[in-house]
């Protein structure tokens, strides 16, 4: 019983001192800019399988860099309550667990942007219950220590956009050779139809499910909210 309550002991003591180490990069990252993220870190490791001089595309960008029609768009594709949230839209979640639970698979997610960003920076790309927790916990340091702008900044520069595409700035340069200030709302529709799945639009460009998802998205910028 006593090597239980050590182990126990050890494996609380493990967990307290790694949330405190992302707690230190997070208010870090307050006046700094993250240099990567785990996905990105991720995905780099398996780019180099393939091909070890593999890099990735990505350069950061100030939020006032990015075209407003590129927020608006994420803001309506991804999460329409984030200037307004604590870091979880609860009503998106039931939502989403219905639609689940009337399809029998996963078809919707209803993570926020705080949550993306959370599972983006830290956490492996692998579905456990352990990560979940995770990733709510991180989502409200997010929250807790950095304003909605900075977050959403933060988001705008580590999403993938493609096979090894990170951020708005290298988004925009790949798929429209343009800067990611200079982003019409149609581009700009167009690269938030893509996060859910974006690989595969890499691929994809023109896929009819896109195209339409990219008219609905454009509809709705007009009522996104920026922080």
């Amino acid at each position: 019983m006593r090597l239980i309550f050590k182990i126990m002991a050890v494996l609380v003591a493990a967990i307290v001192l790694y949330n405190l180490w992302i707690f230190g990069h997070i208010v870090y990252w307050r006046s700094h800019n993250p240099s990567a993220s785990a996905f990105m870190n991720e995905q780099l490791a398996k780019l180099q399988e393939d091909d070890p001089e593999a890099a990735l595309r990505q350069k950061w960008v100030p939020y006032a860099q990015i075209s407003p029609n590129l927020k608006r768009a994420l803001i309506a594709a991804e999460d329409a309550k984030f200037a307004d949230h604590e870091g979880f839209d609860w009503d998106g979640i039931e939502a989403a667990f219905e639609k689940n639970l009337k399809q029998g698979r996963i078809v919707a997610g209803g993570s926020t942007i705080s949550q993306q960003l959370a599972k983006n920076l830290f956490l492996s790309s692998k579905k456990t219950p352990w990560r979940k927790l995770e990733e709510a916990a991180i989502t409200v340091m997010l929250e807790k220590v950095l304003d909605k702008r900075r977050i959403f900044e933060i988001y705008l520069n580590v999403i993938e956009w493609g096979n090894g595409v990170f951020g708005a700035e290298a988004a925009a340069r790949y798929y429209f050779h343009t800067s990611a200030a200079r982003l019409s709302a149609g581009q700009a529709a167009k690269l938030a139809a893509m996060v859910p799945n974006p690989r595969y639009y890499d691929e994809h460009r023109n896929a009819p499910g896109l195209m339409k998802k990219t008219r609905i998205i454009q509809r709705r910028m007009a009522f996104a909210d920026l922080p």
